[in-house]
């Protein structure tokens, strides 16, 4: 028995070499793959942080091309805004300095008619020509007329007035200013919009504000994107209900929160925003509308002008069919 089991000492001894040999083996090959297990996470990781980076890099490509777009944009308007500006300026001025010396002559020029009525009353070419331009309605009619003249002349003024208050063309500098004048403006450039049909209800209701220091030209580029949106809501819930259509309404409202924050709120009652697009509408280039109609930088330039240029916040709730909130928040002092 002893002599079988030392006969077969050296095959066991062996066999346990074999064993501790492949333990290690096995020890090596599983360190191998923990290794490159290892390798491969970093790797992925690598790779994830690179992708994250690449879009950042074109997040911030899509900003500024949006922002060098908008620039250009607005450079090419106040270009185009001082050249109307100066063209309708100096027509508006000739009519509107003639005014005065028209009516003067009108009243002369009417004196003088009654004086040749009193005068030859029975002159049959005089009494002839009276019948035929109906002196009493002329006489009546005149002022009315010279009052349009002027009147249409004040509305072009004030338009090329709030072109150049929408724009701020020489006040390329943060300034103080009254943000409801800016507004005014907006609203005014927007006016036709409102008169057309379906016709929009304008609520204002302003509160006491402070001067806030910002880039105005900037500032009321905002505004105009945000509220050009709401009226198209507007409209776009006016043509889904037809004749159903509820009261078309846009209101805005302003408030100070605080000495150094003030805030303004346009909300419609219009179609409103699709949850699923709303993670998007402040994206470069995103746009709903038809080709042709839209280029997707109104609502991305105003979160730029309003969140990094002034430090402000945006903010929007919308509910689908019901209508949209558009919350601005701006410091008072930049």
């Amino acid at each position: 028995m002893d002599m079988q089991l030392n006969q077969n000492l050296p095959e066991l001894e062996q066999v346990l070499e074999l064993k501790r040999g492949a333990e290690l083996s096995l020890q090596d090959a599983t360190a191998q793959l923990a290794l490159e297990k290892l390798q491969r996470l970093q790797v992925e990781a690598a790779l994830r942080q690179q992708i994250q980076q690449h879009e950042q890099a074109l997040s911030q490509l899509r900003a500024t091309q949006a922002q060098l777009i908008q620039t250009e944009k607005m450079s090419s308007l106040g270009q185009l805004v001082a050249g109307i500006a100066h063209e309708i300026n100096n027509p508006i001025n000739f009519i509107q300095g003639n005014l005065n010396p028209a009516r003067r002559y009108m009243a002369d020029l009417l004196d003088l008619l009654h004086l040749y009525q009193r005068s030859f009353p029975q002159t049959p070419q005089i009494q002839a020509k009276l019948e035929t331009i109906d002196l009493e309605f002329l006489e009546a009619d005149l002022p009315k007329l010279l009052n349009s003249i002027s009147t249409g002349a004040t509305r072009i003024h004030e338009i090329v007035r709030s072109l150049r208050t929408f724009s701020h063309l020489d006040e390329a500098e943060v300034k103080a200013v009254d943000i409801h004048t800016g507004i005014d403006s907006a609203l005014l450039l927007l006016k036709s919009r409102f008169k057309q049909r379906p016709k929009i209800r304008l609520i204002k209701n302003y509160g006491t504000l402070p001067m806030i220091e910002c880039y105005a030209g900037q500032i009321n580029q905002a505004l105009m994107n945000i509220l050009n949106n709401a009226i198209d809501a507007l409209e776009l819930a006016a043509e889904a209900a037809f004749a159903a259509a509820p009261a078309l309404c846009l209101t805005i409202k302003t408030e100070a929160l605080s000495p150094n924050w003030i805030t303004i709120s346009i909300s419609d009652n219009g179609v409103g925003i699709p949850a699923q697009i709303q993670p998007q509408i402040f994206d470069p280039f995103f746009t709903t509308k038809p080709i042709g109609c839209g280029t997707g930088l109104g609502l991305s330039t105003s979160y730029q002008i309003i969140t990094a240029r002034h430090l402000g916040q945006l903010n929007f709730s919308s509910t689908p069919g019901q209508g949209s909130q558009f919350v601005i928040q701006l410091p008072t002092r930049l």
